[in-house]
């Protein structure tokens, strides 16, 4: 049985997730913002980092890629359409904030590059990465079948969906990730979001007014 840990990062609240075994081996999700607090969180817990992956490279899911990273020696998983987002404030969407101290997110370049579907077994921790674009053309969800839930990003939120107008964006093309990908998950499964609270399949295909004509 896994366990999920949620942490709401920074001034636009990044949700990141860390899933941890009972060995106490954890994979990290979009570490968004205040790096030195996680650092001292998952070392005062005594988790053991393994690896990070990221849903997509929006500067408020990969503020603190470097310093987990530096701290804990991991490497970074990415999708492939968004690598050079990472060291691109004008593409990741930070170079909009130039104006404030130490907002400009660069970060260097990652160890893995996620190209196709696939699972991955991280230690003990078992999942798999399906792609949901629409959000950003290199949107991934993560899928933990036999634990009931999925990391899904910006891609679906709670009676809500991601926002379609930042670069390679599209709304016809999120609504299908949406339908083909998150909302074929048994009803029951926890979705966990890149911002606010979680929600279920079920839920949203009910009250969900961007779902409608699903």
């Amino acid at each position: 049985m896994l366990n999920i840990r949620t942490y709401s990062l920074g001034p636009i609240q990044t949700n990141c997730y860390i899933v941890s075994n009972k060995n106490k081996e954890c994979v990290i999700f979009d570490p968004g913002e205040e790096g030195v607090r996680l650092v001292k969180e998952i070392r005062a817990i005594g988790l053991k980092p393994l690896a990070i992956f990221l849903t997509h490279t929006h500067f408020d899911h990969i503020g603190a890629v470097e310093i987990l990273r530096e701290a804990f020696q991991v490497p970074v998983y990415v999708h492939e359409k968004e690598v050079d987002w990472l060291g691109d404030p004008m593409k990741n969407g930070s170079g909009k904030y130039a104006e404030l101290p130490n907002y400009v997110v660069k970060t260097p370049e990652v160890e893995h590059i996620i190209r196709e579907e696939q699972i991955f077994e991280v230690g003990n921790i078992t999942f798999k990465a399906v792609f949901t674009p629409g959000h950003s053309p290199g949107s991934v969800s993560y899928i933990f079948e036999e634990d009931g839930f999925a990391i899904v990003g910006d891609t679906l939120f709670e009676r809500s969906v991601g926002r379609t107008d930042l670069i390679g964006g599209s709304m016809s093309v999120l609504l299908k990730s949406i339908h083909d990908k998150l909302l074929s998950l048994p009803e029951d499964t926890i979705i966990y979001p890149g911002h606010g609270g979680y929600t279920t399949p079920a839920a949203e295909m009910e009250m969900n007014p961007f779902l409608n004509g699903f």
